[in-house]
């Protein structure tokens, strides 16, 4: 099975309707990643069939769960899942965020080359960051704790808005933690290809 074979099936599997321009978007930034993974040590993962589940379909799990508005996505290290979701949601206005250089730069190059002209890349710590307007929704993919993740963005939520943490099982002594805000949901994901626990963990302000 080819990768775009993969990717299909598991588009399917998601219940995700995306166009060919956007499937070969997604495909396009799994070979720049590949790429870039070779001199920059972007991800673990380096075989592409493993990059396009725990990666891309991994990502792609939580289009079903964002409405429109503006996205900011903390520690996104490659840009995820923030550029996935900006290719799969061109109607999204995506802020990938990085405290790393060179995975800023990867960003960048990334946003460039796939036209995607939805996605800033920020350069910077979520605690320190200044934005111009505040974001309707706050996502980690592996940032840190729910409760750290919770009180480092606070400032860039809007009133309204929501937080989504990716985990792997629901990790319910993070949880416990969480002062400042409340759980709307905890969700197990199933993320077609990737044998293991996924969770989103929904939440808002206090």
């Amino acid at each position: 099975m080819t990768l775009a074979d993969t990717l299909s099936t598991g588009l399917i599997a998601l219940r995700l309707d995306l166009p060919q321009q956007q499937q070969s978007a997604l495909l396009n930034y799994l070979a720049l990643l590949g790429k870039w993974n070779k001199t920059y040590n972007l991800t673990a993962i380096h075989e592409p069939e493993r990059m396009l589940t725990h990666h891309l379909l991994d990502s792609l799990a939580l289009v079903p769960h964002i409405g429109i508005g503006a996205l900011l996505d903390v520690g996104s290290g490659a840009g995820l899942p923030g550029i996935p979701l900006a290719i799969a949601r061109p109607d999204l206005q995506v802020t990938v965020m990085d405290a790393s250089q060179k995975k800023c730069s990867f960003m960048q190059q990334a946003a460039i080359e796939l036209k995607l002209d939805n996605v800033c890349v920020a350069h910077a710590r979520v605690e320190s960051h200044q934005a111009t307007r505040k974001f309707d929704w706050i996502v980690s993919r592996a940032f840190s704790d729910l409760a750290e993740f919770v009180r480092l963005s606070a400032h860039l939520l809007t009133p309204g808005g929501q937080w989504l943490a990716m985990k792997g099982g629901i990790p319910d002594d993070e949880i416990a933690r969480i002062t400042v805000a409340r759980v709307r949901d905890a969700i197990s994901l199933r993320v077609p290809g990737l044998d293991a626990e996924r969770s989103l963990i929904i939440m808002e302000p206090v």
